[in-house]
């Protein structure tokens, strides 16, 4: 049998378990200081998504820098745009933060003149988070190389392709919101 990237046996499927000292003992035989030699096109393709998701965080993580903020007052601007004014609870799920982490954050937010609070229509015990769009356009820039490079390589892909990659990336959007997927 053989181990892929994640140390498992690649015959083995879903619905079967080992036994808690076998499961240790394949974890201790396990070399983690490296990632092994993808066996499979699954492996091949969980470890470009490792790669690329190092690789995201590292550009972000720049990229808050380079305006003077934070990696995650950055990354709470990003899940603002990408999902439209929110509340701090929905911020706080979608996540992962805790509710004081939201709020802290938030507070650097609004001091720097990003985002703004106000009354929530839908129910008036709550604030809607919602974005300077003024604020944001000098941020812009960070990220427009990038955002032509991937248009780019887009391209290049038939639709069926295309169409692959989106139902792939929609099918691991909810499985990240899954609670048993969180850290």
């Amino acid at each position: 049998m053989q181990k892929n990237i994640a140390g498992k046996n690649s015959d083995d499927r879903k619905g079967t378990s080992k036994s808690a000292a076998s499961r240790q003992a394949l974890s201790q035989s396990i070399d983690l200081t490296r990632v092994p030699e993808p066996d499979t096109m699954a492996d091949r393709i969980v470890l470009e998504i490792r790669k690329f998701l190092a690789a995201g965080i590292f550009f972000n993580a720049q990229a808050a820098e380079r305006a003077g903020m934070g990696l995650t007052d950055m990354q709470m601007l990003h899940m603002l745009q990408l999902y439209g004014p929110a509340t701090p609870s929905k911020l706080a799920a979608s996540t992962g933060l805790s509710s004081g982490g939201v709020t802290v954050a938030l507070d650097r937010l609004e001091r720097a003149g990003f985002i703004r609070r106000e009354p929530n229509p839908a129910d008036r015990r709550s604030l809607l988070i919602t974005i300077i769009p003024s604020k944001l356009r000098k941020l812009a820039g960070l990220y427009e190389g990038v955002e032509y490079e991937t248009r780019r390589l887009l391209a290049t892909l038939p639709e069926r392709d295309l169409e692959a990659v989106v139902r792939f990336f929609e099918a691991m959007g909810r499985v990240r919101r899954d609670e048993n997927t969180r850290p």
